[in-house]
């Protein structure tokens, strides 16, 4: 048993592009035994050459949370740790994970990777040379044009927060 997080829990990130929520993901799902769920991956397979722009992100990732929100809560009612390695960036991104760890009775942890704009954009150049399975090629540009929209969160928000 994990003596960690020593009941079943939902993790889930809020960082900016390139901040390495991905590589965290993976390393506590490890760390903690628990099934890992990967938007970048479910995203590449089921919507694969489909999205070209960050409006064709948003309605894949809709899809996406729909198709995924009962197993998920199933998952969580049986017992199994889940870290889901989607954005929760936006208030309204988070609100979903919220809702799930509440209808599946399970606590949660938002784990909050706070980095700067130039340490994301130094991780993105090398993300961008090495092409993790999933991971699309993404400008300086469409990186600030992503991060616009990012909203840290706040402790009003209720979160068990955990700072990286």
């Amino acid at each position: 048993m994990n003596t960690q997080y020593p009941e079943p829990s939902l993790h889930f990130f809020c960082g900016k592009m390139a901040a390495g929520k991905s590589t965290l993901a993976r390393k506590l799902a490890d760390d903690v035994d628990a099934v890992l769920i990967s938007e970048d991956q479910w995203l590449a397979r089921l919507f694969p050459e489909t999205i070209h722009t960050f409006e064709d992100y948003l309605t894949c990732s809709s899809r996406l949370k729909r198709i995924l929100s009962e197993h998920v809560k199933d998952l969580l009612r049986s017992g199994v740790t889940v870290v889901m390695d989607f954005p929760g960036n936006t208030k309204s991104q988070r609100a979903w994970f919220k809702t799930l760890a509440r209808e599946a009775g399970v606590p949660h942890v938002l784990h909050f990777l706070d980095r700067s704009n130039a340490e994301c954009l130094v991780q993105l150049k090398k993300r961008n040379k090495e092409r993790p399975f999933g991971s699309k090629l993404t400008s300086p540009e469409e990186f600030m044009s992503v991060t616009s929209y990012f909203e840290a969160p706040s402790m009003e928000e209720g979160f068990t927060l955990q700072q990286h």
